[in-house]
């Protein structure tokens, strides 16, 4: 899998969870702790669109 194929799964893997935080089936602690294995897991090092999920999630 090229880089740009794990960027496209993490960010859909992100919309999903967000979905789920927006549904209330999660908590926004389990929200990070998920998020923050993602960002683990795909090798993203920092979240340049934080500001902008939390408001839209929120």
């Amino acid at each position: 899998m090229d880089k740009n194929e794990k960027l496209i799964r993490y960010s859909m893997q992100l919309a999903y969870l967000a979905t789920l935080l927006s549904a209330k089936l999660i908590t926004e602690n389990e929200y990070s702790l998920i998020k923050k294995k993602l960002q683990k897991d795909y090798k993203v090092p920092s979240d340049i669109l934080a500001d902008f999920e939390s408001r839209e999630v929120r």
